[in-house]
């Protein structure tokens, strides 16, 4: 995100490394998430999914915010913004799903939220991006 247009209309340099760290961590933390999901059908990491789905909400409100300022008054491109807000909408839905044990919207919608956090990685990574 330094090269190209974004540099001169996508916000300040902080907001984008802001915006890219969020993003990376935020892709990590869920597939910690889809690991230790696994994990809970042996018996086990319940305690660790959970904790882990409440650091995922923190780095989502940081992206969110993040990938506005990029948007909004930075001048770079409005969907990031628009994707990070599904993604923490997604992930509270996550969050409200597991607790009610109801798995058969958790697991597709998990699914989602990994597509969705893949998708943002390459973004941001992309030479284009930088």
């Amino acid at each position: 995100m330094t090269s190209d247009v974004r540099t001169a209309r996508g916000g300040s340099r902080a907001v984008q490394l802001t915006l890219r760290s969020a993003i990376t961590l935020q892709a990590a933390l869920v597939l910690v998430q889809a690991v230790t999901a696994g994990q809970i059908l042996t018996g086990a990491a319940a305690g660790v999914h959970q904790t882990g789905a409440t650091a995922l909400h923190v780095v989502a409100l940081v992206q969110l915010i993040a990938a506005v300022l990029l948007w909004r008054p930075g001048g770079g491109p409005g969907w990031p913004a628009l994707a990070s807000l599904v993604v923490m909408v997604a992930g509270f839905m996550q969050s409200a799903t597991g607790g009610m044990g109801n798995l058969a919207v958790h697991v597709p919608l998990g699914m989602t939220v990994f597509g969705l956090a893949v998708a943002l990685l390459v973004w941001t990574w992309r030479p284009a991006a930088r």
